[in-house]
């Protein structure tokens, strides 16, 4: 039924037509979609639809026909990509003609499977990419026609292998670098390569002798040439002005690559040595940053021989003074000396020593030194010098005296931001210790006094002496971390006996999250600050 006047859609019900082999329905007026339902035809071998105005995709269901040999889809509107189903055809040995649509992709690997195609047109398209190497493969082409597409790359088809082609078309696409020698070898009777990018030489033997069958305009980078072709001469230079170049690029190489390695070392040289000693100076460590060797002696004199009038505090295992510590220049300090006559002083100085000796946060309290020595009658004596914290701590803005002999200090009163910045540096302090320490710490001992001001009300954690160390966490916790033997901490600030083993106050989310939201409420409550590590 080709060359008639049909007009409008093919009728889905084309698929009900199974046993039939050849199907012409080419160079007619038809429309719309190809239906899906030609799949159904599985015993075509001759399938005809060009010279129409079919549009849409090819219908995947075609892939169905295997037994299709010849396959003309031409001069249509067809659009998208070419489907998988149609590139695995290995039936198709005649014709494979989509030329003249609006295809679109790039040619798969699976172009290959074509071994016994002796025609393939899929000129005036907008397929791009390059041209896949496993064309070769389809040895029995005796056309291909590519023209007028986007193709881009080189020639890199193993044209040997297709030993019986003809007709060779590759023009209007932007193929570039050289034309592959080979092509001198096969006896074509038409080659079109013009308007690409082609460059180079361009070969003398087989169809590039015969100036009416072979076509190469539009390459203005070619040379070369039989006369007919009208191409510029190539002017490749000769071995021996390439030797001379060569030689002459060499020995300029050789003066000048060594000349600009002196210089860049002397430049760098120049520029690193003041700038390493700019780095010495700025790092070298500074008077207060200096680990001082101190005496008991000089904490004596400091505090005015530790009088009542420089004590700032009293605690658990020790007294906090304050002192002028003279070292090279007046340095305003918080000595606290411990009492060793308690019962777990020394360990509380060893613990708060090991605590703050490799951790640095601003808002933990600075340590300066440390002083364990003898006093003037032999008895041990075991100090340690903070920086001092002109606002004192927490306790006394939160608590102020009252009473009839005491007067109130109006001015030591916090407002709800002051409060809410020092909850937030307590708890910058505690995921620092808790998260951020190489071994976790856990304060085990955190209340107000514990939380000590500078002169901006920003907010540092002090007293170390009940500091516990834990390793990784684990399945299998050691008896040591969740020992409840006594409570660790002070009175009104320890986790209840029920949470002894919340890990010295942390209660850990992995293993406490199906306790109740009032039972974690009760377990170390700070002043409005909970030491939970969640």
């Amino acid at each position: 039924m080709n060359y008639n006047q049909f007009t409008r859609n093919i009728l889905a019900d084309i698929g009900r037509l199974r046993k039939i082999g050849r199907l012409g329905l080419g160079n007619n007026k038809l429309s719309g979609h190809i239906p899906s339902s030609v799949g159904n035809l599985t015993e075509l071998t001759t399938l005809e639809l060009q010279g129409s105005d079919l549009e849409g995709s090819i219908p995947p269901s075609l892939g169905q026909c295997r037994k299709l040999l010849l396959l003309k889809l031409s001069q249509n509107k067809l659009s998208g990509s070419i489907t998988q189903q149609v590139w695995g055809l290995s039936s198709l040995s005649v014709v494979l003609n989509l030329s003249q649509n609006h295809l679109t992709g790039s040619l798969p690997m699976e172009v290959g499977n074509w071994k016994g195609l002796r025609s393939l047109d899929l000129s005036d398209n907008m397929l791009s990419g390059e041209l896949p190497r496993n064309l070769g493969k389809c040895g029995s082409l005796e056309v291909l026609r590519l023209q007028c597409n986007s193709f881009q790359g080189t020639i890199v088809l193993p044209f040997e292998t297709l030993r019986g082609i003809q007709v060779l078309d590759l023009s209007r696409n932007n193929l570039s670098g050289k034309i592959p020698q080979f092509l001198e070898g096969i006896r074509l009777l038409n080659l079109n390569i013009s308007f690409n990018d082609f460059v180079g030489m361009l070969p003398v033997g087989g169809a590039f002798k015969n100036t009416s069958a072979t076509s190469v305009v539009g390459n203005s980078k070619l040379c070369g040439g039989v006369a007919e072709f009208h191409l510029p001469k190539c002017n490749f230079p000769s071995k021996e002005s390439k030797k001379r170049r060569m030689t002459l690029a060499l020995k300029l190489i050789i003066c000048i690559v060594p000349a600009l390695v002196l210089i860049i070392l002397v430049l760098s040289f120049l520029y690193l040595h003041p700038l390493r000693k700019k780095l010495r100076k700025e790092h070298a460590p500074s008077n207060l940053e200096k680990i001082l060797q101190v005496s008991y002696a000089a904490l004596l004199k400091a505090t005015d021989g530790f009088s009542l009038s420089n004590l700032i505090g009293v605690g658990s295992f020790g007294s906090v003074y304050k002192g002028v510590l003279d070292d090279g220049g007046a340095q305003l300090v918080a000595i606290k000396v411990f009492n060793l006559l308690r019962q777990g002083a020394s360990k509380s100085f060893i613990a708060e020593c090991e605590a703050l000796r490799n951790i640095r946060h601003r808002n933990l309290v600075k340590i300066i030194t440390a002083c364990s020595s003898a006093d003037f009658q032999g008895n041990d004596f075991k100090a340690l010098v903070y920086k001092f914290m002109e606002n004192g701590n927490l306790d006394e803005w939160l608590h102020p005296p009252t009473g009839t002999e005491e007067v109130r200090d109006e001015s030591k009163s916090l407002n709800l931001l002051q409060r809410l910045n020092i909850a937030i540096d307590v708890a910058c302090a505690l995921d620092y210790l808790h998260n951020h320490c190489e071994t976790p710490i856990v304060h085990c001992d955190l209340k107000p006094n514990n939380v000590l001001l500078d002169n901006e009300l920003t907010g540092h954690v002090a007293d170390f002496g009940l500091a516990k160390f834990l390793s990784k966490l684990s399945s299998n916790i050691s008896a040591n971390q969740t020992s409840s033997i006594g409570i660790r901490g002070s009175v009104g600030y320890a986790a209840p006996a029920s949470y002894r083993d919340c890990r010295c106050g942390i209660i850990s989310s992995r293993r406490h999250r199906g306790h109740s939201q009032a039972t974690q409420r009760n377990c170390t409550k700070i002043g409005g600050v909970f030491e939970f590590d969640i």
